[in-house]
């Protein structure tokens, strides 16, 4: 990641950090584009707190079918929000549980110490309910083959059939409904 991407991308946020007492930054674009590593790679420069999307999907009770029907639809925004961004603002210790898909439940619970940087990574990260929360937003976009062949690394190849044919084409209906990459204010092509 120290490239000339990254070196600009510290060079904003460093920025963003001297004009804002609490910087939340959300890092979204397709699975296997890199958010987790870019998320990794900044929480080490900047000591920052890191929340995955991925700990937010819905819960079985809570996926109707009108809840399914909505683009970006799958992530319990309102579970993020309630449980992490309006806590953010407090600016007090806080805790909250991550829903594990495997088990198809909330499971452990994540203690957060306040700190100046947040980074929310992971797709949905920037859905509308969300976006205006945010005081960066870095899109990630990656070409389709690089993509499926770091998921079919990451998770093998039944995954990444479920992947394809699954999530995705959610994925690229929410990019394409909400024009992500425009409302981005740091765009990164991960592609080799």
């Amino acid at each position: 990641m120290v490239n000339s991407y990254g070196l600009e991308l510290v060079r904003q946020l460093k920025i963003c950090l001297e004009q804002n007492d609490l910087v939340i930054a959300a890092i979204d674009g397709p699975s296997g584009a890199g958010k987790t590593e870019l998320a990794k790679w900044l929480k080490r420069k900047f000591d920052a707190n890191v929340f995955h999307m991925d700990d937010f999907f819905l819960q079985p009770h809570q996926r109707t079918e009108a809840r399914l029907k909505e683009v970006g639809g799958n992530i319990d925004y309102e579970r993020f929000k309630g449980e992490v961004l309006d806590r953010l603002a407090a600016d007090h210790p806080f805790a909250y549980q991550i829903y594990d898909c495997r088990q198809q439940k909330l499971t452990d619970w994540v203690q957060v110490s306040p700190k100046r940087l947040n980074i929310v990574e992971g797709v949905y990260s920037m859905h509308p309910t969300l976006i205006d929360r945010y005081n960066f937003k870095i899109f990630l976009a990656v070409d389709r083959e690089t993509q499926l062949e770091r998921i079919r690394r990451r998770s093998g190849e039944q995954l990444l059939q479920r992947y394809i044919t699954e999530w995705i084409p959610l994925e690229e209906r929410y990019f394409q409904t909400y024009n992500l990459g425009e409302k981005a204010d740091f765009t990164i092509t991960t592609t080799p």
